[in-house]
């Protein structure tokens, strides 16, 4: 790799290498996370994944859409995990009949 001569391509390179630094580790700290969050959806894992993937998303190592896509997968793995709670909904109501005029 040829290396800058002209003083803002230097600054740059410096620039880039240190963006460069910071996204691998915040995106190495991201994968790690969402691994462990699908291994073993307990509430701390979830939140610390969410976390990570909303750092992720803000700060555009991946699509915001993504990020929701990835969290709502979560979700729904640490429902079907904890134990079904049957929640009995309320008696449908009956239509009122119209009096009519």
């Amino acid at each position: 790799m040829a290396m800058p001569v002209i003083k803002s391509a230097k600054k740059k390179l410096k620039k880039d290498r240190k963006r460069e630094k910071s996204n691998s580790a915040l995106e190495n700290l991201f994968k790690s996370l969402s691994k462990k969050a699908t291994k073993s959806p307990t509430a701390t894992n979830l939140q610390h994944a969410f976390k990570a993937i909303d750092k992720s998303a803000k700060n555009k190592l991946i699509h915001k859409n993504k990020a929701a896509r990835m969290k709502s997968k979560l979700s729904k793995l640490a429902a079907a995990k904890e134990p079904s709670k049957k929640v009995e909904k309320p008696a449908a109501k009956t239509p009122k009949s119209k009096a009519k005029k």
